[in-house]
């Protein structure tokens, strides 16, 4: 059996959430949840560490936090939503869409692969206006996963 990349207990439609650190926390826990990470603070160490790398927001609101972990047990994609925004180094603002990306360590080119559809997703107006006005998680993480999915 193979593990859904998102499903929507992974989704969070509202983030409480106001700083990039207690956001990524919020969907970690989520991952933690879920049986897909089983170190809460080393995954996060290895995120925090992969963020000093380089920031990860993109233009147009987007955040994809990502790293490689040995905490992480399948590859797997959570997806938090801010009306606010939240600071991810991106020049032309705070990220409203955020994409935490967890791959296991020996994970190989998994997580690469899911970053670079993601990434073609995310320059389309209509992917990111479908992931804006979602109501249902469930409907949302079925659209990702059809969208992104290896």
């Amino acid at each position: 059996m193979t593990t859904e990349l998102i499903t929507s207990d992974l989704v969070e439609l509202d983030l409480a959430g106001t700083d990039r650190r207690t956001v990524v926390r919020d969907l970690a826990e989520r991952l933690v949840a879920a049986g897909r990470v089983t170190d809460i603070d080393r995954f996060l160490a290895d995120i925090e560490a992969r963020e000093q790398q380089m920031p990860t927001g993109l233009e147009g609101g987007i955040g994809i936090p990502h790293c490689r972990s040995s905490a992480v047990t399948a590859p797997t994609l959570a997806f938090g939503r801010s009306t606010n925004g939240v600071d991810f180094g991106a020049e032309d603002g705070p990220a409203k869409l955020i994409f935490l990306i967890a791959a296991p360590e020996g994970g190989g080119a998994d997580h690469m692969t899911v970053l670079a559809a993601l990434a073609r997703r995310l320059v389309r107006a209509e992917f990111k206006q479908t992931l804006l006005d979602a109501t249902d998680a469930a409907e949302l993480a079925k659209y990702v996963r059809e969208e992104v999915a290896p």
